[in-house]
């Protein structure tokens, strides 16, 4: 019995159903990507073929998304309230504006501390400029996309018919989802990636496969089951036609392609489960973790994540930045500090919560890590799991101490995972980890 369980949560395997990705200790969740042209160029890109490039203006645009609003409703089961406000811009429009979403979405301050946090888990490098990285990414990859502010979706001049129609229906299905839902609500949660992930997984993953549905009506579902491993391989492959996005450090990367696949698979599981053809995850519904996402029967039973907290500061510390992985996140950084996949898949498959401290100190930066379990068993499987990635990667530091303890706390398994510089006044007095229930 507990073998069958632990295999359920495990997530599909190499080669069953999609074998999705991730993003951020805590970017993804603050920086909107509403862009059709990543599925476009997923599609693409396991297509292996190339699109030309012809001009659309305002009117040709507005004339393809009129064509295309019946099928969208379709494949959604929902039809517009009011009619959705479709224009066209410039690349160089468009890259204004994603420059001003990033400064609002992510002040600097903001940003400074994601970046600390990053690099104190070893995320990414010690010389990454994050706000460029994501302005060059958001440029390289958008050809359009729906802005829950304005209530208004873009379309990049320049752009294929053939795109701009791939393009408009996925971005229609936005405009359709916030006539229903308040897609800035889900943008908007502040420190709590995880949560806001699963929110983006369905807003992004109801897009993709609803667009599909609308261009090839008649789609068989089911058939789409294996295709999502191709697609995110195919996308790794263009290093030429995504340069940036090739380049990117792993934790953005899968933070990028997370909620349109394993979005998209979420979303045909809910499809074959839901009761009318206008039943939605919105609102109450929607998921409130990457597990729910990963695994849709945690989901069905509701199962929410426990809330972990730590003691006020020592005199002297002040607070960086604080956040969550969330499942998927806790798989992707133990895979960047060089574990196998399929291991860092079956360690984090217990995951039941988590939080993160990251500290300024009189003696450097501080982390603090709380991940509670479903078991003994599994808090002590993620803590070997974990000992072993930290040890080759972020632990290599002579200057600094780090330690990994199971602890069970109210009832709760817990695994603690602190890495501070030798002479941090906290060794003294290790930070506790407290449940708020």
């Amino acid at each position: 019995m507990r073998k069958e369980r632990r295999e359920e949560r495990r997530g599909p395997r190499r080669g069953e159903h999609c074998r999705g990705a991730a993003r951020r200790g805590s970017l993804r969740s603050e920086t909107p990507l509403h862009v059709a042209s990543l599925l476009a160029l997923l599609l693409v890109a396991l297509a292996g073929v190339t699109i030309p490039v012809r001009a659309q203006d305002t009117d040709a645009v507005q004339r393809i998304a009129r064509d295309v609003i019946p099928e969208v409703e379709r494949a959604v089961g929902l039809t517009f309230r009011r009619p959705p406000v479709v224009v066209s811009r410039s690349r160089d429009q468009v890259r204004g504006y994603l420059s001003r979403k990033i400064a609002q979405e992510m002040p600097p301050p903001e940003m400074r501390g994601v970046e600390r946090a990053y690099r104190a888990f070893g995320l990414i490098s010690g010389e990454a400029d994050l706000r460029r990285l994501m302005l060059d990414l958001y440029s390289e990859q958008v050809a359009g996309f729906y802005d829950p502010d304005s209530a208004t979706l873009f379309v990049v001049r320049g752009a294929d018919p053939a795109m701009v129609r791939l393009i408009l229906a996925h971005e229609l299905v936005h405009a359709l989802q916030d006539q229903y839902m308040s897609l800035n609500a889900i943008l908007k949660l502040r420190r709590q990636n995880d949560r806001q992930m699963a929110g983006q997984a369905v807003a992004e993953g109801q897009a993709t496969l609803a667009s599909i549905l609308a261009l090839t009506p008649g789609a068989d579902l089911p058939s789409l089951e294996g295709m999502w491993d191709g697609v995110r391989e195919g996308i790794r492959s263009q290093q030429e036609a995504m340069p940036v996005f090739a380049a990117a450090p792993r934790i953005i990367q899968e933070g990028l392609l997370f909620p349109y696949l394993y979005g998209a698979e979420f979303m045909r599981t809910f499809g074959e489960r839901r009761a009318r053809t206008d039943e939605q995850p919105y609102g109450n519904r929607l998921p409130v973790s990457t597990e729910q996402v990963l695994h849709p029967s945690r989901y069905t039973a509701r199962e929410a994540p426990v809330r972990l907290s730590f003691p006020p500061l020592l005199p002297g510390d002040t607070l960086v930045y604080d956040d969550d992985f969330g499942e998927f996140e806790t798989r992707v950084a133990l895979e960047t500090w060089g574990v196998a996949e399929a291991d860092a898949i079956a360690a984090a498959s217990g995951w039941n919560g988590d939080r993160y401290e990251v500290l300024g100190t009189p003696a450097g930066t501080a982390v603090v890590w709380a991940t509670a379990w479903d078991t003994t068993q599994d808090a002590a499987d993620f803590a070997r799991t974990l000992r072993s990635g930290w040890a080759r990667g972020p632990g290599r530091v002579a200057s600094r101490r780090w330690r990994a303890d199971a602890l069970t706390v109210g009832g709760v398994s817990v695994v603690r995972l602190i890495d501070a510089p030798n002479g941090w006044a906290g060794w003294a007095r290790v930070p506790d980890v407290r449940v708020r229930r």
